[in-house]
């Protein structure tokens, strides 16, 4: 740590570190990821995508549609869809005509 305050000069103004980028939540390799979850919801599951690089908009209009194709509840949560219920084979099957390429994660 350096020289924070002088008695001639008063507090010293140093130049701030560039702030590092926010880890991501998961490998940055380009493939969309649909977990399933349950921890902490009281043994109701939902399916997380992760891995999509669209801004808020996008994702937004992506995640209406998905849950309009499975008919049920979802969020947008840091980033990532969360979808009710398990839906894993029907968003699998939705974003790979849509061109992603998508892996099942989790159990």
């Amino acid at each position: 740590m350096g020289l924070v305050y002088s008695t001639e000069t008063g507090r010293i103004h140093q130049e701030k570190a560039p702030a590092e980028a926010k880890p991501s939540s998961g490998p940055n390799d380009g493939v969309i990821r649909i977990l399933r979850q349950t921890k902490g919801r009281k043994g109701k599951g939902v399916c997380i995508i992760t891995g999509l690089k669209l801004n808020d908009a996008e994702l937004k209009l992506l995640a209406g549609k998905l849950k309009k194709l499975c008919g049920c509840g979802g969020a947008i949560k840091q980033g990532q869809i969360e979808i009710q219920g398990d839906n894993r084979e029907k968003l699998k099957e939705y974003l790979e005509k849509q061109g992603y390429k998508v892996k099942l994660a989790g159990g």
